[in-house]
């Protein structure tokens, strides 16, 4: 469970929202490297696209969800407070849209049964993107993240898998 306080109005704070992001990233790396495995695995086509439809909607949902609360709640709760940032999350918001297009094309080349060399390819370029993102996102407000008063529900503000 995250730190918390109790602010005015007795509603529960979350305090490190830096701390929060390094796990969240943590867990949706941990979601990619299961989903990748069942592409590995060589099971018959139609049980691994089944698992697979699963995988990569699992997946999927929580990295989308992930980055439309960065967009809807933490960008502009930072941009507020620092706006010195706007260039970074301006930045930030494309990588999001980039990795979007990127799990639109993975979905619909698992829908397609595509063979496991190729859902690997879209697994591959999603991580390469995804963990650079996640390193300069880190990187650009770790600083200020830690330091951020916004009341707010985590999953809102991280996605669902907070």
């Amino acid at each position: 469970m995250p730190p918390s306080s109790h602010g005015e109005g007795g509603g529960a704070r979350l305090v490190a929202w830096g701390k929060e992001l390094r796990a969240v990233h943590g867990r949706l790396r941990e979601a990619l490297a299961l989903t990748r495995a069942q592409v590995g695995e060589g099971v018959a086509p139609a049980s691994a696209t089944r698992d697979l439809l699963l995988f990569c909607h699992g997946f999927c949902a929580a990295l989308n969800g992930h980055h439309e609360g960065e967009d809807h709640t933490l960008f502009p709760a930072l941009a507020a407070a620092h706006p010195q940032l706007r260039p970074t999350l301006d930045r930030l918001e494309q990588d999001h849209s980039m990795i979007g297009y990127l799990l639109t094309a993975l979905a619909e080349a698992v829908g397609k049964a595509a063979p496991p060399a190729e859902l690997d390819r879209h697994l591959e370029g999603i991580e390469a993107i995804m963990e650079s993102h996640f390193r300069y996102e880190v990187r650009t407000l770790l600083s200020v993240l830690d330091d951020l008063s916004l009341q707010a529900d985590p999953v809102e503000v991280l996605g669902p898998l907070w």
